[in-house]
């Protein structure tokens, strides 16, 4: 068999196969799982996000809060 025989030819047409109405529901139904299954997932990340921005706040909170308030910085004047 040659190589050429083996690879589909790109300048022909071939028209898709017709899908059954119960393959089109069939199809519905897990785009339907597939999004709310996406849509948790997206939600527990976001709340594991909030979760860790509020734990590294407090963090720095405290941190600020055991040095002190810091020193004012002096202007840099301009040296000509």
């Amino acid at each position: 068999m040659d190589r050429d025989e083996m690879t589909k030819p790109t300048d022909e047409y071939q028209p898709r196969k017709p899908i059954s109405k119960a393959e089109r529901e069939a199809r519905k139904a897990f785009r339907q799982v597939d999004a709310v299954k996406a849509m948790s997932e997206h939600a527990l990340a976001e709340e594991a996000f909030a979760r860790n921005r509020e734990r590294l706040k407090a963090e720095r909170l405290a941190r600020e809060a055991a040095a002190g308030p810091a020193p004012k910085k002096k202007p840099k004047t301009k040296s000509k």
